[in-house]
């Protein structure tokens, strides 16, 4: 396999193990099921997998509290699996990334029992304990940071005034990354996997690993009352971050040729992440911010009503535009819309009503835009959301469990949490992969660990979509090939240009090369109309039948009507 910055012309792929495909009958998708489906995933032309956790963990938050950074979790199978699986993908021209969670171990990892049960050991340094504050007879955590997924960001080690930092749940005590011997640990796990052939790193939550270490009280008001302030200004995108991933970088790589991909959230600016992905200079080769993931209000939306809940367009490209401008010079981009911790796509910007549309027009929007495309499982058959779930099956998130106690406490209804959940909760994109029409689609012969989507009967599944010319998956194969042929050159090297820029339901955009091309988009449910000024050379993609382009150079799109066009 050549080396280089082979991810500039790659297509990645975001595997979620537990819910790809189960080899074993128990309901828990595996290496070996993953192993088994390869030649899918060539055949859809995806170039390199990301696989979300597979150490071994008490599974508290599905994996991203790991218990062993030197074990296989044994839902997923063993070492030897990891290996045929790597020789295997390798064969054929797949890489494989693995999901190395940098913040935080689980409650349940060795150094951290050991820190508990000595004060005084090595261990204890590797993570952040304070005194807790006397406030009479009370004893309250050392400040008021609130975490994540829980009111406060501490919690107390029994029977001591001491308490524990932790930036998500109470199960996963943050890492101290000023600690150079936490960074030497870290380093080493990483590059023991490089030794054993994996292809690089999505690192998780990097943009937390630095700490205000004064651990001064946030300002911020406290505006739910309970005393706790989410301030991410105070773990999130430091500027000690730097210099931290510059170490990793050094010591865990070594020269040799990975990939290394930040997860940096939402709360980082496009100057600050051209500095951290600048080629050849940054620690980092590709960023992941949530900038482009939550444009319809959906985030946050708890008490809303889902007919309140529509893309904003114009955010959607401001937020592509103001990262291309900043970065396209220097960095590679990768693009995507959404991965495990987010609803579905087709729920987020597209429509149940029309699926197989809007799903063909959001991977074409996405896939010839400037950057790396990752596809999250289940986009290349137009999956949807749990639209039928109970509350119940949500709460296998450690996250959700949090927040729908909190929202009890609030007052919000039944009805109200539920809506919240099946539209926006992470359970949504953690449904199996159907791969057929069977009672447990194909996936598994027993019940899987998350629920499943039941679109799965109605032909929402990779052996009916295989077999239908007009489905989303072959829609999906034919705009990857395209993408991977000559005009993925002019896509990387050509200047892109947004078209019709104050168009509140259009998203378009040009680049100029050789030839140039094209893509216009409908993103609404309804007509909308297009002035159209360029001269069609060739349709090479088109999600409908016919074009209706009036004599006044007025394109009609129909409901979510998506075009990849080679124009003059």
């Amino acid at each position: 396999m050549e080396g280089g910055r082979w991810w500039q012309d790659g297509i990645g792929y975001i595997c979620y193990p537990a819910s790809f495909k189960d080899s074993d009958g128990d309901g828990v998708g595996d290496l070996k099921g993953i192993l088994a489906k390869l030649p899918y995933l060539e055949e859809l032309g995806v170039t390199f997998l990301w696989l979300c956790p597979i150490f071994d963990s008490p599974m508290e938050d599905d994996g991203y509290d790991v218990r062993d950074f030197h074990r296989i979790n044994p839902l997923f199978g063993t070492m030897e699996d990891l290996r045929l699986l790597l020789e295997e993908a390798h064969a054929r021209g797949i890489r494989i990334l693995l999901d190395l969670v940098m913040n935080h171990t689980s409650r349940e990892h060795p150094w951290f029992k050991k820190a508990l049960q000595d004060p005084m050991c090595e261990e204890r340094s590797y993570y952040i304990f304070r005194k807790g504050r006397k406030d009479g007879d009370r004893l309250l955590p050392p400040n008021n940071w609130g975490s994540f997924f829980s009111p406060s960001a501490w919690e107390r080690v029994p029977g001591t005034d001491e308490f524990y930092f932790h930036s998500f749940g109470r199960g996963m005590p943050d890492l101290d990354w000023s600690n150079e011997k936490v960074q030497d640990l870290m380093a080493g796990i990483a590059s023991s996997y490089l030794d054993m052939g994996v292809d690089g790193f999505r690192m998780d939550a990097t943009a937390h690993l630095a700490k205000d270490m004064s651990f001064a009280d946030s300002p911020l008001p406290d505006e739910d009352g309970d005393g706790y302030v989410l301030d991410p200004s105070r773990f999130s995108n430091r500027p000690e971050l730097m210099g931290y991933l510059q170490e990793f970088r050094r010591k865990a790589l070594k020269g040799r040729d990975a990939l290394l991909i930040g997860e940096v959230g939402g709360s980082i600016q496009p100057s600050e992440g051209e500095r951290m992905a600048r080629r050849g200079q940054g620690p980092l080769d590709l960023l992941f911010n949530f900038d482009t993931v939550w444009n319809n209000g959906n985030f946050g939306s708890i008490g809303k009503k889902d007919e309140e809940i529509r893309t904003d367009v114009m955010l959607l490209k401001h937020n592509f535009s103001r990262w291309y401008e900043a970065c396209h010079e220097t960095c590679d981009m990768p693009l995507y819309w959404c991965n495990h911790d987010h609803p579905r796509v087709l729920r987020q910007y597209g429509s149940r009503e029309y699926r197989k549309e809007s799903a063909k027009a959001l991977l074409l929007t996405l896939l010839f835009l400037y950057g790396t495309p990752f596809l999250f499982q289940g986009e290349e058959l137009g999956m949807d959301d749990l639209m039928d779930a109970p509350v119940g099956d949500f709460l296998h998130d450690a996250g959700t469990k949090e927040a729908v106690d909190s929202y009890r406490k609030e007052g919000y209804s039944e009805e109200e949490i539920l809506s919240f959940f099946r539209r926006t909760g992470r359970t949504n994109a953690r449904s199996p992969i159907p791969w057929d029409r069977g009672e447990w689609g194909g996936f598994s012969s027993h019940k899987p660990l998350f629920p499943m989507n039941h679109d799965h009967l109605l032909g929402v599944n990779v052996e009916d979509e295989e077999k239908d010319p007009d489905s989303v998956l072959n829609f999906y194969k034919e705009a990857i090939r395209i993408r991977k042929g000559p005009w993925g050159k002019i896509v990387r090297e050509g200047r892109l240009e947004w078209v019709d820029w104050n168009h509140q339901d259009a998203f378009a955009y040009l680049h100029r090369g050789q030839r140039n091309l094209l893509v216009i988009t409908n993103m609404r449910p309804y007509d909308v109309y297009f002035s159209f000024n360029f001269q069609i050379a060739d349709i090479l993609l088109h999600n409908y039948e016919g074009v209706l382009l009036s004599p006044e150079r007025v394109m009609r799109l129909r409901p979510f009507e998506s075009y990849l066009l080679a124009v003059r």
